[in-house]
């Protein structure tokens, strides 16, 4: 097997798993028990807590545990939105956001409030003078996402925030998840920011929203006491414990890990242009992503022919409800790249063997298929 899908998840670490086992077997306790097996999840939990804060230079009374980063996205801009709308019910936002941002902001609209999107330079990074055009009296908040998905382009989170800091009204959130375990980032000027572990080789089902002292929000889930008032039901002991887990290990020997992707990455550009196909992703996008299209043939059609040679990558973000990449548009403002993209996802684990039968493979199908389609017409 070949995979190439690592941006929509990643395969569990084998000692992330055994850390989960274990822990599912030895602490049986509900961490908001206050007998003595309650009290030894709960000392799990907080060792685990104090790791991922430090690793995340951030508070441990500011990290909300999520089912993942969809729950912990409508929690920030739900709680937030809805706690602060006496101030105010104006959004902005990007086009290249995750569906877990853009659909509880249509719901939103719903409500009356009106989202705003900040316009794009050729690279696809946000326009810091849009935005600051943008920004009005009732702006409540800002939602960017630290990488597209889909295209992996970076977003100046630092200057956002910085800028931000100048609107004290302004609440400013970012979706990390494809930053966090790849690079290392700066959240001192982020109010709130989400991700998932299943993106950095941990469990499916657990992920946080970092949300700032200063910030208040209105809960998303009630119903009892949890690890913060802010998201009730019972702590995931074994979830989290691994979560802590498989963030230390993702940042181990993290530069190295990212010289090899950004090898990778490199070789794959080089080769797939000279066989003239469309490279999407902008030179400076994360090595880890690379988005292409390959124009006449649709997407589906390449994923299940490559799928038949036990090779795995994706048409676009695993989560989207469009037809097309909604980002490759945005970013190009071409219909037929936006319906015709694939996005291939690499990994320090990736090799460059399987890049080679990859490719190969990608080539020999686009032929064929490219005959059939002129014998058509």
């Amino acid at each position: 097997m070949i995979y190439l899908d690592y941006s929509a998840t990643t395969p569990t670490d084998e000692s992330v798993l055994n850390s989960y086992i274990e822990t599912t077997k030895e602490i049986i306790g509900n961490p908001n028990s206050l007998h003595k097996l309650g009290l030894e999840a709960k000392k799990l939990i907080d060792a685990a807590t104090t790791q991922i804060a430090s690793i995340l230079n951030v508070r441990p009374n500011e990290i909300i545990y999520t089912s993942g980063a969809s729950e912990a996205n409508n929690t920030a801009i739900k709680g937030v939105c809805l706690k602060y709308q006496n101030r105010g019910k104006h959004i902005i936002t990007t086009q290249l956001e995750h569906s877990s941002i853009t659909e509880p902001l249509n719901y939103l609209k719903t409500l009356g409030f009106e989202v705003d999107y900040v316009n794009l330079t050729s690279t696809g990074k946000i326009d810091l003078e849009d935005l600051k055009k943008k920004i009005r009296e009732d702006t409540i908040f800002v939602s960017i996402a630290s990488i597209n998905s889909e295209i992996g382009i970076r977003q100046p989170i630092e200057k956002i925030g910085k800028l931000l800091k100048n609107y004290p009204k302004i609440i400013f959130h970012s979706d990390i998840t494809q930053s966090i375990g790849k690079e290392k980032i700066n959240l001192e000027n982020v109010d709130l920011a989400s991700f998932s572990a299943q993106k950095f080789y941990g469990m499916k089902g657990i992920g946080a929203l970092i949300k700032k002292e200063n910030i208040v929000i209105e809960p998303l889930i009630h119903g009892g006491k949890s690890t913060t008032k802010d998201r009730s039901g019972t702590p995931p002991t074994a979830l989290i414990v691994s979560m802590a887990k498989a963030l230390r290990l993702s940042y181990e020997n993290l530069d190295e890990k990212q010289n090899k992707v950004k090898e990778l990455n490199a070789y794959l550009r080089e080769e797939l242009t000279k066989e003239n196909i469309t490279i999407n992703s902008p030179q400076d996008a994360i090595p880890n992503i690379l988005n292409i299209s390959i124009e006449t043939i649709k997407p589906e059609t390449m994923l299940h022919a490559l799928e038949e040679k036990d090779i795995y990558i994706s048409t676009k973000t695993a989560c989207s409800t469009s037809e097309e990449s909604e980002s490759v548009f945005a970013l190009t403002k071409n219909k037929e790249q936006a319906s015709h993209s694939l996005r291939i996802s690499l990994s320090y684990k990736t090799t460059k063997e399987e890049l080679d039968t990859f490719i190969n493979s990608l080539i020999s199908i686009r032929n064929e298929l490219s005959k059939l389609y002129a014998k058509k017409n």
